[in-house]
């Protein structure tokens, strides 16, 4: 994973897909990252989120996300 402007790999990834378009995230923060993606799978994306151990969470498991 790619490391943010202070050196060290953001712990969660965000990947949006609609069409013909494609959108990635990265974000430390689980809350942080859970709320953009909830946005945008309301806008009709299909938006699935990754953690830092590889396990990946789509919008029905969100809230296991949010529990960890």
């Amino acid at each position: 994973m790619r490391g943010n402007a202070r050196g060290y790999a953001l712990a969660y990834k965000m990947v949006a897909e609609r069409d013909n378009e494609k959108c990635s995230f990265a974000r430390e923060s689980r809350l942080l990252i859970v709320a953009k993606a909830r946005v945008w799978a309301s806008e009709g994306w299909s938006v699935v989120i990754t953690d830092q151990d590889g396990k990946t969470y789509t919008p029905l498991e969100f809230d296991q996300l949010l529990a960890a």
